[in-house]
């Protein structure tokens, strides 16, 4: 029998499973939803502010505080008269990013601790688990909080502070998985025939473990979201003239009775980001467990 005869089965297996789960998360409708809010953000973030006629930095005195959607301004402008879209927009690109970056900083390392204590588990699993635990007695608003207030902010900066206070959950989901697979036979399998721990946790137990490691992360970017709007509220985050949704809302505080929409607009955005995130995240988990099956 050749390879390719022998690899046939499985490939469609693979395929069979993938369409088992494309259509349970088809079945979520808020899951589909999410997808397409995202879509648009993003899309609407990144071209947005080359559509609009206005610069998110330019002031117009005469023109603060006007509603929408005043001459042109379909948002309105803010206090000092700028156009509320485009700076709304050119946020999301601040926020977004941080989002997504900080998502990806605490997935890599957070699977990294997982996957080291999951295989090797003893006296290594005990300290690296125990340090998780330690990290996680932290409430991390105030955590973040704290680093932020001594960290000079930028994107940078902010965007560490929140993966390092966001890889705990990622880091005990991978464990969890990855102890449950560690006495699977195809794991022993490679260890008998002498495949170094390097290659059995990064080519067999890892992509194993996809599943849950995808959820979590989906589930980290609304988290990074959340968390920059609230050090950014608070005035540790991102700074001005930069503009963020956090920031955004801090800057409408003092307005909302004469002007809401400076806060309602920002606010609207981060509560759709968030809650598209997690509608996708818990699309993913259910499309990602046989449980939920179509039949």
């Amino acid at each position: 029998m050749t390879t390719a005869a022998a690899l046939a089965p499985l490939e469609r297996d693979l395929a069979t499973t993938g369409n088992r789960a494309w259509r349970r998360f088809r079945r979520h409708r808020l899951a589909l939803f999410g997808i397409v809010a995202i879509v648009l953000m993003v899309l609407a973030s990144i071209v947005g502010p080359w559509l609009i006629p206005f610069d998110q930095l330019k002031i117009d005195i005469r023109h603060r505080f006007a509603p929408p959607p005043w001459g042109g301004h379909l948002f309105g402008t803010d206090q000092l008269g700028r156009d509320l879209l485009v700076r709304l927009l050119m946020a999301g690109r601040i926020s977004l990013a941080i989002g997504f970056l900080a998502m990806i900083v605490s997935t890599a390392f957070g699977t990294l601790v997982g996957i080291t204590a999951g295989y090797y588990g003893g006296a290594i699993r005990i300290v690296l688990m125990r340090f998780v635990d330690a990290m996680l007695c932290f409430p991390s608003i105030f955590l973040l909080l704290i680093l932020a207030a001594f960290i000079q902010p930028s994107v940078t900066t902010i965007t560490l502070i929140i993966a390092a206070t966001s890889w705990m959950e990622v880091a005990r989901v991978v464990e969890a998985q990855v102890r449950s697979l560690r006495e699977r036979d195809f794991i022993l399998a490679a260890e008998m025939i002498g495949a170094p721990g390097r290659y059995v946790m990064f080519r067999e137990l890892l992509p194993n473990a996809i599943g849950p490691i995808v959820v979590a992360a989906t589930l980290t970017v609304a988290r990074a979201v959340l968390m920059e709007a609230y050090v950014s509220f608070l005035g540790y985050g991102i700074q001005a003239p930069m503009a963020s949704w956090g920031n955004m809302l801090n800057n409408a505080q003092q307005y909302l009775g004469s002007a809401p929409w400076l806060a309602i607009f920002p606010g609207l955005m981060i509560t759709l980001s968030v809650a598209s995130f997690n509608f996708v995240g818990d699309g993913l988990r259910d499309a990602l467990d046989a449980r939920f099956d179509v039949k």
